[in-house]
C-alpha cells in the first residue's frame, strides 16, 4: 500500500518538475531539460530526480546550476502541490545519461 502512495508522488513530483524546468529553459534557446524519472523515500521526504539534458555536452553546467537554485526549484514546487502532500521533499538532482549510453551501445554495434 505505501508502495501505491509513493508512486503516486513520485508521478506528481515529476510532472511538476518537468513543467517547472518547461518554463525556465524556454529562454535559453538551445537547450531542452526533461525529467526522465523521480523516486520518493518510503517518508516521502526526499525525492530523487533524473534529469536528461540536451545537448549533453551542457548537462554539468545545467545540473550545477540546478543544484546552486534548488532551494528556488523546491520552493515553486511547494506553490504548485502544497494542497496535495503534507511535506515537500527534499529534491535531489542527478543527470540521467541512458540515452547516451544507448548512442554509445548503438556506435559500437554499428562498427562491428
Amino acid at each position: 500500500m505505501q508502495e501505491t502512495r509513493q508512486n503516486k508522488i513520485a508521478r506528481l513530483l515529476q510532472k511538476e518538475l518537468a513543467q517547472i524546468f518547461q518554463e525556465q529553459t524556454r529562454a535559453m534557446k538551445g537547450v531542452m531539460v526533461s525529467v526522465t524519472r523521480t523516486k520518493v523515500s518510503p517518508d516521502l521526504s526526499i525525492c530523487t530526480a533524473y534529469l536528461s539534458v540536451f545537448p549533453s555536452e551542457r548537462g554539468e553546467e545545467i545540473l550545477n546550476n540546478v543544484n546552486e537554485n534548488t532551494r528556488t526549484i523546491r520552493y515553486e514546487l511547494g506553490t504548485r502541490i502544497r494542497n496535495q502532500v503534507r511535506i515537500i521533499p527534499e529534491l535531489r538532482f542527478f543527470i540521467d545519461d541512458s540515452l547516451d549510453y544507448i548512442d554509445h551501445i548503438d556506435e559500437l554495434l554499428r562498427g562491428q
